[in-house]
């Protein structure tokens, strides 16, 4: 090795590729999940307010056995 070349890091940097590429994937996730169309987004309240009906009928019928 000479002067003029740059010093190799004693530790390879494949952590970092880790933290920005789960990065990257939590970005997508993210633009997917609060996307503008009208319609999804419905559908995603609607679905949790489905969710919340059965959780509560199930609540009512565990405290009724």
């Amino acid at each position: 090795m000479t002067s003029a070349e740059p010093v190799r890091p004693a530790v390879p940097r494949a952590r970092e590729v880790k933290a920005s590429v789960l990065a990257a994937f939590q970005l997508v996730e993210d633009a997917r999940y609060r996307g503008r169309d009208r319609r999804r987004r419905r559908a995603r309240m609607r679905l949790m307010a489905e969710r919340a009906v059965a959780d509560r009928k199930l609540a009512r019928d565990l405290r009724a056995s």
